[in-house]
C-alpha cells in the first residue's frame, strides 16, 4: 500500500537503455549476456530460495492475519541472497541472486491469496483441511504460472521501456547494486529481525507488559468516565504493527486511522446516542435494543457492515478504474492460449518452457481443480438437509467449478500482470470478489446450495485469488530477469518448487491460527459465533464471508441496507480523492491495530526527517523496508511460535511461562484467569514506554545503516 523505498539513482551496472524504450532495430544487452555460463541454478540458490519461502510464506500470512495488511516480500529476499551469497567461500553470482529472489517470491504471493480467501471458510462455519488449502493454494499459484508464461515475451521484450514495472524496478536496483555494495543492508534486515522477535515474545509469549494500551486503564478514573460514554482509544503494541506502518507511509497509515476515528470514536457513539433513546427493534431477524449494547456490539452490528460494503465496492472500483487495462488484458489471454512460439535458435535469455508443457499444466490444473472440488463436494454435509451430495451431483459441481475456476484465471491472470507492470498494483481484491460472486450464480443455478456451494465457491475463490497473485508477481520475475540475463525457463520451472514449499507453510499456519485463537469466538453477552476481529481481523477475508453467507446462507436476514450504505461511502470517498479502500479497511479493522500502525507510519516520518545533509535524510529514509521488513518477519515468526505454545494439544506450554497474566485451559482454549497486581495500571505505563524504545531503536537502527550505506557507495565511487 506503501510506496517502496528503493535505490534513488540507476546502478552503473545497467545499460543506458534500461528503462528507457528502444528505437527501430536497437535490441536490449542485459548484463549477463546469453552466452555468459555462470552459474544460476545450484543447491545453495535453491536451497536457499526455499529457506525464504518457509520464513516469509508463514510472516506474510501472520501479519495478514493479525494486521488485515500484507507485506512484500520481494526486497528482504534480495537483500538477504546478496548478503548471505557474500558470506560464501565462492561469493554467489548475480544469476544465483535472481533465482533465491524468483523462488523466494513464492513465499508473497501464495499467502496474499490464502490469506484473502481461506479465513472465508472458517468465518462461514466451515472446516477445511490442511491438503485442502494446500491443494487450492498449490493449483491456483501452478495455474497463474503457466497463463502468464505464454505472455512474458510480450510484456517483458516487446513492451520494453513501455511499461514502468515499479516493483521489478526496485528488486532489480537491488539486485544489481549489490555487486558492488557492502554487508550493511543485510545486517540492518538481520537485527530488525531480531529486533521485532524479541520485542513481541516479550509482549505475547512471556506477557511482560499488557499488548493493548488503553486510555480506559491508562487513565483511571477519566478513562472510565470517557468509556462510559462510548470512548476508547486503544493501540496494540506490537513491532508486527508497529512495522507494518513504518513500510506503508504515513500518508495511508493517516488515511487508515481516519477509517478508525470516523467508525470507533464518531459512528458508533453516535448511533448510540440517537439509539439509545429508541425501544427496541427487530433488525436483520433479531431483537435489537441499542441502550444495553455495548460498543463493541453496535460497532460489530451496525458499523462493521458499512465497512464491509464499502470494502467490497472498493474493490470493484478499482477493476472500473482499470477498464482499459482489463480489456486489453482480455484479449491478449486469447493471445497467449496459442503459446508462445520457441525454436531452436532462441538464446538463452529468452528460453521459455516448452509451449506443449504448458498447455499440458494447464489442463493438468484444470482436472485436480475439479478433483478437489469434487472431493470438496461431496465430503461437504449440507447444515440444510443434513445429508450429503450424491457422487453424480458432486461431478457436475466439480466440473462447473473447475470451468469457472479456470476460466476466470484465464480472464484475470493477464489483468493482473499488466496492472502490476504500469502501477504496481494488482487489482485482485475486486476480481475475487467478482469471482466469488459468479461462481455462487452458476452454482446456485446448477442447485448447488448451502454448504456444499458456499464451500465450492471459496475453495474456487481461494485458487482463482493465488492465480492472480502470482501470475502479477511472475511478470514483475520475469522483467528482473529480462534486465540482468536470467533463463526464464529456469525460473519458470523452479517457481512450481516455490508455490509447493509456500502452500505446505500457509496450509500448516492458518489453521495453527485457528487452533490458537479462533476466526470465530462466541459473544459473550449474546452467545451468538462472531468473527474474531481483534486477534484475527481478517478484513477481505470477512467481507468475502459476508457476501457468499448472504448469497447461500440467509439472504433474508443480511444488513443490505448497511452494504448499501458502504458502498455509497466508497463512491463519496473516491469522488473526493481519498484511498478509499484503506479508509474502509480502517473502518473495519479495530482501532487498536490501526493507532499502532499510523504509530509506525509517524515515527518513519520522523526519522526520515532527521540527519544533517539532505543524502543522510534519504539514506535514513531507505533503511524504512529493510528494517520494517525485518522487524515484521521477526514478529511474524516468533508470533507463530506463540500460537504453538498456545495449543492445547501439546499442553499450552504458554501458562507456564505468562508472567503479568495467569493463563490456564479452560474448556481445551487458553484464557486469561487473573493477572499480576502491577499489569492493569503500570504494566500500561511499562508498555507505553517500551513502545518509546522500540522507536528509538528504529531511530537508532536508520542512522547505522545510513551512516555504513554512504561508506559503501563513497567506496565503491556512486557518490
Amino acid at each position: 500500500m506503501g510506496e517502496l523505498n528503493a535505490p534513488t539513482k540507476r546502478s552503473k551496472l545497467l545499460p543506458e537503455n534500461a528503462y528507457t524504450k528502444l528505437e527501430p532495430g536497437e535490441e536490449y544487452q542485459p548484463i549477463v549476456p546469453s552466452d555468459d555460463k555462470r552459474a544460476e541454478v545450484t543447491p545453495w540458490s535453491i536451497g536457499t530460495g526455499l529457506i525464504m519461502v518457509v520464513i516469509f510464506a508463514a510472516a506474510c500470512v501472520y501479519i495478514a492475519l493479525r494486521a488485515g495488511n500484507g507485506i512484500e516480500a520481494s526486497i528482504p529476499i534480495a537483500v538477504l541472497a546478496i548478503f548471505f551469497g557474500k558470506m560464501r567461500r565462492i561469493k554467489s553470482t548475480i544469476l544465483e541472486n535472481v533465482i533465491v529472489q524468483s523462488v523466494g517470491q513464492a513465499s508473497g504471493v501464495v499467502a496474499a491469496g490464502a490469506a484473502f480467501l481461506v479465513p472465508a471458510i472458517y468465518i462461514n462455519g466451515l472446516e477445511p483441511s490442511w491438503w485442502q488449502i494446500f491443494l487450492a493454494c498449490f493449483i491456483g499459484g501452478s495455474l497463474g504460472v503457466v497463463l502468464i508464461i505464454p505472455l512474458r515475451k510480450y510484456f517483458v521484450k516487446q513492451l520494453h521501456g513501455d511499461l514502468p514495472f515499479p516493483e521489478a524496478t526496485a528488486v532489480n536496483e537491488i539486485l544489481v547494486s549489490g555487486e558492488s555494495s557492502g554487508p550493511t543492508a543485510g545486517k540492518v534486515l538481520i537485527i530488525a529481525f531480531f529486533m521485532g522477535a524479541l520485542y513481541d515474545f516479550m509482549v505475547a509469549g512471556f506477557h511482560i507488559w499488557p499488548e493493548v494500551i488503553n486510555t480506559t486503564a491508562l487513565l483511571g478514573d477519566a478513562g472510565k468516565a470517557m468509556a462510559g460514554g462510548g470512548f476508547e482509544i486503544s493501540i496494540i503494541g506490537l513491532a508486527a504493527l508497529f512495522g507494518l506502518g513504518y513500510i506503508i507511509g504515513l500518508k495511508y497509515a493517516s488515511i487508515i486511522a481516519a477509517g478508525s476515528v470516523l467508525a470507533v470514536l464518531v459512528m458508533v457513539p453516535l448511533i448510540f446516542l440517537l439509539g439509545s433513546q429508541m425501544d427496541a427493534f427487530n433488525f436483520v431477524g433479531e431483537t435489537i435494543n441499542i441502550s444495553k449494547m455495548s460498543s463493541g456490539q453496535i460497532f460489530g452490528t451496525f458499523v462493521k457492515p458499512i465497512a464491509i460494503g464499502a470494502i467490497a465496492l472498493s474493490g470493484l472500483i478499482g477493476i472500473i478504474r482499470m477498464g482499459k487495462i482489463v480489456g486489453s488484458s482480455i484479449s491478449l489471454g486469447f493471445k497467449g492460449l496459442k503459446g508462445g512460439a520457441k525454436t531452436a535458435d532462441d538464446p538463452r535469455v529468452q528460453l521459455d518452457m516448452n509451449p506443449k508443457n504448458v498447455l499440458l499444466i494447464q489442463f493438468g490444473m484444470a482436472v485436480l481443480f475439479a478433483i478437489l472440488f469434487f472431493i470438496v463436494a461431496i465430503t461437504t454435509v449440507d447444515s440444510s438437509t443434513g445429508v450429503n451430495y450424491t457422487a453424480g451431483s458432486a461431478l457436475m459441481y466439480a466440473i462447473i467449478g473447475a470451468v469457472v475456476g479456470y476460466a476466470l484465471s484465464f480472464l484475470f491472470t493477464p489483468v493482473a500482470a499488466q496492472a502490476i507492470a504500469i502501477v504496481g498494483v494488482n487489482p485482485v481484491s475486486g476480481m475475487t470478489l467478482i469471482t466469488v460472486v459468479f461462481t455462487i450464480l452458476v452454482l446456485v443455478a446448477a442447485g448447488l446450495k448451502g454448504d456444499g456451494g458456499m464451500f465450492v465457491a471459496l475453495v474456487v475463490g481461494t485458487a482463482v485469488c493465488t492465480a492472480l497473485s502470482t501470475s502479477g508477481a511472475l511478470i514483475s520475475d520475469f522483467k528482473i530477469g529480462y534486465w540482468i540475463g536470467a533463463t526464464p525457463q529456469k525460473q519458470e520451472r523452479w517457481k512450481f518448487l516455490g508455490l509447493a514449499v509456500a502452500a505446505l507453510v500457509v496450509a500448516f499456519v492458518i489453521p495453527l491460527m485457528d487452533s490458537s485463537y479462533h476466526f470465530l469466538i462466541e459473544d459473550p453477552t449474546t452467545g451468538k459465533m462472531v468473527s474474531n476481529t481483534e486477534q484475527l481481523p481478517a478484513p477481505q477475508a470477512n467481507m468475502i464471508a459476508a457476501v457468499s453467507d448472504g448469497l447461500l446462507a440467509d439472504p433474508a436476514n443480511q444488513p443490505w441496507l448497511l452494504y448499501g450504505l458502504g458502498a455509497i461511502m466508497a463512491i463519496v470517498l473516491y469522488m473526493g480523492g481519498v484511498a478509499m479502500l484503506a479508509f474502509a479497511l480502517g473502518m473495519y479493522l479495530p482501532i487498536g491495530i490501526n493507532m499502532a500502525v499510523l504509530a509506525g507510519a509517524f515515527v518513519a516520518f520522523i526519522i526520515s526527517k532527521t540527519g544533517g545533509s539532505e543524502r543522510v535524510r534519504r539514506a535514513r529514509a531507505e533503511q524504512g523496508t529493510l528494517i520494517a521488513s525485518g522487524m515484521m518477519a521477526g514478529a511474524a515468526i516468533f508470533g507463530i511460535i506463540v500460537a504453538v505454545l498456545r495449543l492445547p494439544d501439546v499442553g499450552a506450554p504458554i501458562t507456564k511461562i505468562a508472567m503479568g497474566v495467569k493463563l490456564a485451559l479452560v474448556d481445551g482454549q487458553v484464557k486469561e484467569i487473573g493477572e499480576a497486581s502491577y499489569f492493569e495500571h503500570h504494566g500500561q505505563i511499562i508498555a507505553l514506554v517500551m513502545l518509546v524504545v522500540l522507536s528509538l531503536g528504529c531511530y537508532l537502527l536508520a542512522r547505522w545503516g545510513a551512516k555504513g550505506t554512504i561508506a559503501e557507495e563513497d567506496a565503491a565511487g556512486n557518490k
